[in-house]
């Protein structure tokens, strides 16, 4: 690796909320650089949830995003010829990463009008233990728990 390694920036808390992880994942739903365009869909679909299910939108928000960060996932290793997917554990910043990106991936596939009501539908679904992002996180789990005879790789990982 030549260099040194890039430093991770500061990230400010929402203005709304005051939390890292909601200014995260409307950095993640941001498109083109339009950051009150995504705040205007995140904090939306807040709403709508919270006027779905009579809460704290800020601690239903974090339940979905644990209920959706993935334990392990499965990585390609060649090894003498053969490629084998290697279960491996997942750190905590790219489990936070992952679950972000299947949210929005899963809202965007969803059929309705605009993507703060596709947003806070998937939050619904989730938090019910349905919809796209969780089966992604059970596909992941399946996969790495039918390649767990290859764990024995995973020692070899740079």
């Amino acid at each position: 690796m030549r260099g040194k390694k890039a430093q991770k920036r500061l990230i400010l808390p929402d203005p709304v909320y005051n939390s890292e992880l909601l200014t995260k994942f409307i950095n993640f739903v941001m498109i083109g650089g339009k950051k009150s365009t995504a705040q205007t869909i995140v904090y939306g679909a807040l709403d709508i949830l919270n006027k779905d299910k009579k809460g704290d939108s800020l601690k239903m928000f974090e339940q979905v995003v644990e209920a959706v960060k993935p334990q392990v996932e499965v990585r390609s290793r060649r090894v003498g010829g053969a490629n084998y997917q290697v279960p491996m554990p997942v750190s905590g910043n790219r489990q936070s990463a992952l679950a972000f990106r299947w949210i929005i991936a899963a809202a965007h596939t969803r059929k309705g009008a605009s993507m703060k009501v596709k947003l806070a539908s998937e939050f619904k679904d989730i938090m019910e233990g349905v919809g796209g992002a969780m089966k992604k996180k059970e596909e992941i789990h399946r996969m790495a728990d039918a390649n767990k005879a290859f764990a024995h790789f995973a020692r070899f990982s740079r």
